[in-house]
């Protein structure tokens, strides 16, 4: 999860490959298509991905999450004629949507009970109906630490909204282990951004890291024993580590580098992932929990261009997915590993809109 973050990278039109919209009609599983027949989505070089298709159209739609049992999707999106993000629940489909959240305030990093039936996201509409205020970027590319933040918890139709997270400063980015017992979060409780688990219901809180710098966006691995996530560990005393706390403490963060770390869900055995350079953010899991997707710009010099990247939990393995100019990020398999879901600027009409993809995964 990448609160904060705006897509503005134009995607370019590319070499499709064969059969990306030959969707056989006996095939069960999600069917919508809002790009329309015969538009070109895929590029040459992504051999993973296959049956493309486009489930949004229009605005800044991201991090789609799946429910536990495949049925539907949720995710974050800044609409045309809405002023800051809101929580949708899609039906892969049909390609239906509908608002979840309250329509007051900023919201983020959605995501499913394991149960199906409530879910998870972050809001300040409880401090105020308004947006907040955009980040300021005299400072360079920085992304905001809303410390008005807090978890909710909701019914899946948005009702009987419930606070979870009390504690002041920024609560955000929480998703649940699918053995339904313990939700990660991220949280500046402390004075720096660390990560949390807590029971379902808001209780039984213990800090999992605690070196200075960002720990985010992070997710169980499909059996719940490992947890994933993008850090950031500037050296303590440092004019680097100098600069992040000043920033913290205005409610921002520079995200120019970070990378993927691994550690058991408990907080033990941390070990870096990935050692790239850049951006590395938004890691989920392969079905299989031997490898992970992320998204990287480390291939760029300009750092614009964010692509989909696959490792194996050692570092090896490398290997790049997708070749769209401009941005793919987020990747999000289902749970039967037969499809990816992600957020791109392909198809935008040369606008910065980003929307949500889904492609059958081919191993």
């Amino acid at each position: 999860m990448l609160a904060g973050l705006t897509l503005t990278v134009v995607a370019v039109a590319g070499c499709a490959s064969e059969g990306e919209n030959d969707t056989p009609q006996e095939a069960a599983g999600p069917a919508a298509n809002l790009a329309g027949e015969g538009v070109t989505l895929m590029y040459e070089g992504e051999s993973r991905l296959q049956n493309m298709r486009q489930l949004t159209a229009g605005g800044e739609n991201a991090e789609a999450y799946w429910a536990f049992d495949g049925s539907q999707l949720i995710y974050q999106a800044k609409k045309p004629g809405t002023e800051c993000d809101q929580i949708f629940v899609l039906d892969p489909h049909t390609a239906e949507t509908h608002m979840v959240s309250t329509g007051e305030g900023r919201t983020t990093c959605s995501y499913f009970y394991p149960s199906g039936d409530e879910i998870l996201y972050s809001s300040t509409h409880h401090h105020d109906a308004s947006c907040p205020p955009n980040p300021d970027m005299s400072m360079g590319y920085v992304w905001p630490i809303y410390k008005t933040y807090d978890v909710f918890v909701a019914n899946v139709d948005g009702s009987n909204l419930r606070q979870l997270t009390t504690e002041d400063g920024y609560d955000a980015e929480a998703t649940f282990s699918p053995q339904g017992d313990r939700v990660v979060f991220t949280s500046d409780r402390n004075g720096d951004l660390d990560l949390y688990s807590m029971n379902p219901d808001g209780s039984e809180v213990v800090q999992l890291t605690d070196r200075l710098g960002y720990d985010g966006g992070a997710f169980y691995s499909p059996d719940g024993s490992k947890i994933i996530w993008r850090a950031h560990y500037p050296e303590e005393g440092s004019a680097e580590a100098e600069d992040y706390l000043r920033l913290l403490d205005q409610g921002l963060l520079r995200p120019g580098e970070l990378e993927v770390f691994v550690m058991d869900a408990d907080g033990s055995n941390i070990h870096q992932v990935t050692d790239v350079g850049g951006a590395n953010f938004g890691p989920f899991w392969h079905p299989d929990g031997d490898k992970i997707l992320w998204s990287s710009n480390h291939h760029d010099p300009a750092g614009r261009d964010f692509e989909i990247y696959m490792i194996n939990l050692d570092g090896t393995g490398l290997e790049r997915v997708t070749h769209s100019e401009g941005f793919d990020g987020f990747p999000v398999f289902s749970p039967d590993g037969r499809y990816l879901v992600f957020g791109s600027n392909r198809n935008n009409g040369g606008t910065s809109d980003t929307n949500v993809f889904i492609a059958e995964w081919a191993n």
